[in-house]
């Protein structure tokens, strides 16, 4: 079994050395392919998505909000799955933990560099959820390789945005946060307690976008729904790429 939260950061002339490293952890692991077609949600996400859940084998575009990528990962963690989150240096372990996020299934890869993709790719074999923020750009084939290997495996991945980029091609859909406002400071005093934001899903299959207002981290830690049920938005761009078919 990996150690709790592993971490993969190291110079580049022995980051492959660290790969093959663990690719040698992850042959141990020897996960089999989910038959479960959903992984779950956070109660307070589950209304967004039709199917309630994460569609196994997919990519979604996200915001690149650690407390919504943290929030995306409890309710599969709490579930007994694997997570793994990949170029992302500043999200803490103390900060998963208030998620609710199992860290002894946790691997973190903090600086992958260049290897992003490789580390990803390796990671997709026996993890069922992995975040990631690309290191680089992408090529297409690459894309479609991994892509494929998602299906495979029936890994999902959440593949963070930037504002120069747009939606991950061959994208499921996008879950993204807007509209942060945080709370506890005063007029030079106080401590931050919590942020309230808007989450918008959109996906591929449902003609309109759907948004909840939710409460980062909740009273007791975890995601906490402001509204009851989500708010249909009409008019969204769609920015997937189209799907490809890999060769």
């Amino acid at each position: 079994m990996l150690d709790s939260a592993p971490l993969l950061s190291a110079p580049a002339d022995v980051r492959a050395g660290e790969v093959l490293r663990l690719r040698r952890e992850i042959s141990r692991m020897q996960r089999r392919r989910s038959e479960h077609p959903l992984l779950p949600l956070d109660s307070a996400f589950s209304s967004l998505l039709p199917d309630g859940g994460l569609l196994t084998g997919s990519a979604y575009t996200v915001s690149p909000s650690p407390s919504l990528i943290l929030a995306l990962l409890s309710a599969a963690s709490q579930k007994g799955h694997w997570c793994a989150v990949i170029g992302m240096p500043t999200l803490g372990i103390e900060a998963a933990a208030a998620f609710g996020i199992d860290l002894e299934r946790l691997i973190l890869v903090p600086n992958p560099a260049e290897r992003w993709l490789a580390a990803t790719s390796a990671l997709a074999e026996v993890v069922p959820l992995i975040a990631v923020h690309p290191g680089s750009r992408v090529r297409d084939a690459d894309v479609s390789r991994l892509s494929a290997r998602l299906r495979d495996r029936g890994t999902t991945l959440l593949v963070t945005e930037s504002a120069a980029s747009e939606a991950w091609p061959q994208s499921e859909g996008s879950i993204r946060l807007t509209d942060p406002h945080w709370h506890g400071l005063g007029e030079g005093w106080g401590l931050l307690q919590d942020c309230t934001a808007t989450v918008t899903a959109q996906i591929r299959r449902a003609p309109l976008a759907s948004s909840v207002q939710v409460r980062l981290p909740g009273s007791h830690g975890a995601v906490e729904a402001i509204e009851t049920a989500p708010t249909a938005i009409a008019e969204l761009p769609m920015r997937f790429a189209p799907l490809a078919v890999a060769g």
